[in-house]
């Protein structure tokens, strides 16, 4: 497999697309006036406790308090105790292996936070739609191999390092380390194989950045930014590093020279991949990535069979519905069926990291009585999401023939970074006819003829098509309405009305 990140940098907005073999596997944006904040470290102010929720409004200077649930807050050993789990999670933040816990489930939230208090928090999980941001009080940094955990004493190991002669190496180096320089760390998956030196620099760099923010922590106010996390083009070469990447190329010589300037310092096994764009040609033209990026907000996806999926997100959930389509198969239909079903689930997991969906996913695959069939297809799904650094779940089959999954959500979808709702349907994704519209406009006439009996005349202001159809489908009806009412009606296209608006005037 040839794998490459092309990263496409314009003042307004930087974007990165991971290929394999010449296919768009992920794409990631970041905007200038829209930087994502998971991995912020702020000074907030508790304005609002709700024990009945177990958790906390937290003001950190954004429009939207950021939410703080008792789970996601880390105690002072001396408030209430502390035991050690195993949270078995990688995503762009880095990973989680063995971590302090955070409070324990029956934990009293006003017993730890009251309205007023100053309290050191991070992001993880940007604001979407009318939810705030995410909160944790156990404040991680994440460096190329490593992830530095505040205010903890824990050496851990990425689960994604499954060697156990691997995974003690490992902890062996960090502990005789962390009698030196200190602090708390996780083994990122890209640590396996590293040098003990260059895991020791890593750890070092840490360290210092971590006395940098505790500077900051003393020196801020309230609802100041305290650490930001890393611009995209770095966070690339952070989180991608050891994947199996071959070559990064960048359009724009100031992200190249950052990259290289970051890449010397920190990883500079990976300056021969590093390469400046001098082609002619936009760098996304080279594989149509523009062309894909339109696809990936389409709803429909086809499949090579002839069979399609479709998929709708809503702020609740996603679904995807398999339809077999123009397939029918060869033999017999349970095999069309299955065929159809083993192509999509490859499909789905592609679309899912495409697309960046998260949360609750609801996969309405077409129904199958082979039980043998039923977990091919569940495991070829699998083996697809394998690929995916998000952490996801799979249900089996349920008696509905539905697979339930969830995905971790840590950045907004392609779609909402994209698109916005309709003008004209909200979101909905359907308007009213303008036969219905013209009925509606007829009532609203009869009601305020009723209601004003001394006016002589009415205004109808509305869209063209609605004032074409008034004059011609609804011609009849609006001569009647204008016997029945004695008033002289008149009508305008307003060219800036969608479909739904009307006013109506009285003269």
């Amino acid at each position: 497999m040839s794998d490459e990140i092309l990263i496409n940098k314009t003042p307004y907005e930087t974007r990165a697309a991971v290929m394999r073999d010449g296919v768009l596997q992920e794409i990631l944006i970041e905007r200038t006036d829209r930087n994502l904040l998971v991995g912020n470290i702020y000074k907030g102010k508790v304005v609002r406790v709700l024990p009945g929720m177990e958790a906390a409004f937290v003001d950190i200077g954004l429009e939207r308090a950021a939410f703080l649930h008792v789970n996601d807050i880390h105690t002072v050993r001396n408030s209430l105790e502390l035991e050690k789990q195993v949270l078995p999670d990688e995503d762009e933040g880095g990973t989680n292996d063995e971590k302090p816990v955070i409070a324990p489930p029956k934990a009293d939230i006003t017993a730890i936070l009251h309205q007023g208090q100053e309290v050191v928090v991070q992001v993880i999980k940007d604001p979407l739609g009318t939810k705030g941001a995410r909160l944790t009080t156990q404040i991680s940094i994440p460096s190329c191999y490593l992830v530095y955990l505040a205010e903890s004493d824990v050496i851990g190991v990425s689960i994604r390092i499954e060697q156990e002669e691997e995974r003690t190496r490992l902890k062996e180096h960090l502990t005789q380390y962390q009698a030196e320089l200190g602090g708390a760390y996780i083994a990122r998956t890209a640590a396996e194989g590293v040098d003990p030196w260059v895991l020791r620099a890593d750890m070092q760099f840490l360290s210092r950045l971590w006395d940098n923010v505790s500077d900051r922590i003393k020196q801020s106010k309230a609802g100041d930014l305290i650490y930001g996390n890393f611009p995209l083009e770095l966070r690339i070469l952070r989180d991608y590093v050891g994947r199996g990447i071959q070559q990064i190329r960048v359009d724009a010589a100031e992200p190249f020279e950052k990259m290289r300037g970051f890449a010397e310092d920190f990883l500079p096994e990976t300056l021969d991949n590093l390469q400046l764009y001098k082609g002619s040609r936009p760098i996304f033209d080279l594989y149509n990535i523009e062309e894909e990026i339109e696809k990936a907000l389409s709803n429909h996806v086809s499949l090579k069979s002839g069979g399609y999926i479709i998929i709708e997100q809503t702020e609740a959930m996603t679904t995807i519905d398999v339809n077999t389509g123009a397939y029918v198969g060869h033999r017999n239909l349970e095999e069309t069926i299955f065929k159809t079903n083993l192509e999509a689930a490859g499909a789905i997991a592609h679309q899912v990291r495409l697309r960046n969906l998260g949360g609750m996913i609801i996969i309405d695959f077409i129904d199958m009585t082979n039980p043998e069939h039923q977990q091919s297809v569940l495991d070829e799904l699998q083996s697809h999401l394998a690929m995916d650094n998000a952490r996801t779940t799979i249900s089996a089959v349920t008696s509905l023939g539905l697979v339930e999954m969830t995905r971790k959500r840590t950045r907004e979808s392609l779609e909402h970074i994209l698109c916005e709702k309709c003008p004209t349907c909200q979101g909905k994704g359907y308007i009213k006819t303008k036969e219905s519209i013209c009925y509606e406009i007829f009532r609203e006439v009869v009601r305020e003829a009723k209601q004003y009996p001394n006016i002589s005349g009415i205004l109808i202001l509305a869209a063209a098509d609605v004032i074409e159809q008034l004059l011609d489908e609804e011609a009849h009806h609006l001569a009647e309405l204008q016997t029945f009412t004695k008033l002289n009606i008149k009508l305008q296209a307003e060219a800036l009305y969608n479909v739904e608006q009307f006013d109506i005037i009285l003269l």
